[in-house]
């Protein structure tokens, strides 16, 4: 008879698992029959009434550039304009030798409008250029000098796929919009190999510090724009550092069509190595609602709640995605959208369901990330196709993003539609979550919490939406089962002999404590493979 390894007892019983014993990276036996594999050399972690989970997944979430943001100049945590101008001034004054000035967190709100003045960055660095992202990542703030740098001026055209904000008479007013930022992007210093790798790692002790076990990284191989980080993730797997199992979602060049399909087959084989593996392809068909640039079936309000004729920006063309998408299925890889509003939603599922009518109906598990309006008419069609609803549950709170730039600017019917996470798990829509890090919190408790409370922890506002909320159960299940199956980790997310011992202790039971204290759970211990990889002791 084996001898355990590890042997978690005395813990809360809420998910089945008070006593657990783990031999050679896979658990072993769960319940009380699992003391009987203990021998002198078994390590006992005696839970005392905390809760054993499966460790949590991240469906959807971009930790080299979260890890790599890590390192530089970072305006989160605040709304302050003051505060962001003091830590730009500071973090310039520590990299004197800088090139540029980059870094990331601001948010919309901070700024009348959601647009960002050149002339205030001017104010603490002119002599070098700035490129600060917004928190979601849609939009950058710059400097005069990097709009000089990168040639852009009152005669520069929009680009198709995004906007530059204006001065009155034309003259860019410093914010950048969704492909405008591409203008700035490709005079930017790319970041090094070591850069990268340096960031993977760094993200990936902050997962575990969290009790993120796997994860699907959503954005491999970038292009229209976005860095190409993917070398860290072949280092990181070659060498054996990275410990967590990876999805890797390859990038759709929107520009670029069916040509790329032998492409994506050949980055498929090659990051399928060691714990990672290529499989998914991930198709972002719209941009952010608070920027105007979510794809809508009813078109925005302007800012006297008038209608107005901008639907927001589809990327791709809704038959081009349906041939894409098909095709792509055909050869096994999983379709991983995102799609923010009801417009995105809708021509996502009907890929989806074109792939469906000619390929059958294959195990490519596709997902929508994102999800902030979603049609009645189409809720039901996720459980009818098969697809997972990827939710972001950290996003349906109020606070000044949704209260000032969202609110305002949609009609009431899909005002009333955001995160419909209760709507879809009626209509029984298989639902796994991620947390689109470095966008929001990579933390799923806070998450959960906010999909049980509809409200962030501690908060002054009341409940977004209630109606929408998910019980602790169905939203734990998300972050665990669900995204394991949207990861194609069968032998995950659940506590199941002889399953993978990836597995979360949390430091407490939050079933036993008050639904508003949900968010204030950390996690004691992470264990990957049968290994620590985090304890907080």
């Amino acid at each position: 008879m084996p001898t355990a390894d590890l042997l978690f007892t005395g813990g809360s019983d809420a998910w089945g698992a008070s006593t657990l014993a783990v031999h050679d990276g896979r658990i072993l036996a769960v319940g009380e029959e699992a003391r009987e594999f203990a021998g002198p050399r078994t390590e006992v972690v005696e839970l005392r009434g905390r809760l054993l989970l499966p460790g949590f997944q991240d469906a959807h979430v971009h930790a080299v550039m979260g890890g790599l943001e890590l390192g530089q100049c970072d305006l989160t945590g605040t709304t302050d304009v003051r505060v962001y101008l003091e830590r730009i001034g500071a973090y310039a004054e520590a990299n004197p030798d800088a090139a540029w000035i980059v870094g990331s967190g601001w948010s919309m709100e901070s700024f009348p409008g959601g647009t960002p003045a050149r002339g205030l960055l001017d104010d603490v660095v002119r002599d070098r250029p700035v490129c600060l992202t917004n928190r979601d990542h849609h939009g950058a703030w710059v400097n005069s000098r990097a709009l000089e740098l990168a040639g852009i001026t009152a005669d520069t055209l929009d680009p198709p796929d995004g906007r530059i904000d204006r001065e009155p008479g034309g003259a860019p007013a410093g914010g950048l919009q969704e492909g405008a930022m591409s203008l700035v992007a490709r005079v930017l210093p790319p970041a090094t190999p070591a850069d990268r790798l340096a960031g993977l790692l760094r993200a990936q002790r902050l997962l575990h510090s969290l009790g993120i076990t796997a994860w699907q990284d959503a954005l491999l191989c970038g292009t229209n724009g976005y860095p190409d980080i993917s070398d860290a993730y072949l280092t990181a797997a070659g060498d054996g550092s990275l410990v967590s199992a990876v999805v890797g979602a390859l990038w759709w060049d929107r520009e670029s069509g069916l040509e790329q399909i032998a492409g994506l087959v050949e980055k498929r084989e090659r990051f399928t190595i060691g714990p990672m593996r290529g499989g998914s392809v991930k198709f972002m068909l719209d941009g952010v609602v608070e920027n105007f640039t979510a794809a809508m079936t009813v078109p925005y309000r302007d800012a006297c709640g008038s209608p107005t004729d901008n639907h927001g920006l589809s990327f791709i063309d809704r038959e081009e995605l349906a041939r894409s998408v098909t095709a792509v299925d055909a050869l096994g890889f999983q379709a991983h959208f995102h799609a923010l509003g009801d417009r995105a939603v809708r021509d996502a599922l009907d890929a989806v369901a074109a792939a469906r009518d000619a390929n059958g109906r294959r195990d490519t598990r596709p997902h929508l990330a994102h999800l902030q309006v979603v049609h009645p008419d189409d809720i039901p069609r996720f459980r009818t196709l098969g697809a997972t609803a990827n939710i972001q549950a950290l996003w349906a709170a109020h606070e000044p993003q949704m209260d000032e730039l969202t609110l305002p600017f949609l009609e009431p019917g899909p005002a009333g539609r955001q995160y419909p996470f209760g709507d879809l798990l009626r209509a029984g829509a298989p639902l796994a979550a991620g947390s689109d890090w470095p966008v929001s919190s990579p933390d799923p408790l806070l998450g959960i919490h906010v999909a049980v409370n509809r409200a962030h922890l501690g908060g002054d506002r009341p409940a977004f939406l209630p109606e929408q909320a998910l019980g602790l159960r169905a939203a734990l299940g998300a972050y665990t089962a669900g995204s394991a199956r949207v990861n194609h980790l069968d032998d995950t997310g659940e506590l199941r002999p002889g399953f993978r011992a990836d597995l979360v202790v949390l430091d407490r039971d939050p079933f036993a404590g008050p639904p508003a204290e949900i968010g204030e759970t950390r996690v004691a211990l992470t264990v990957v493979n049968g290994e620590r990889v985090y304890s907080a002791d």
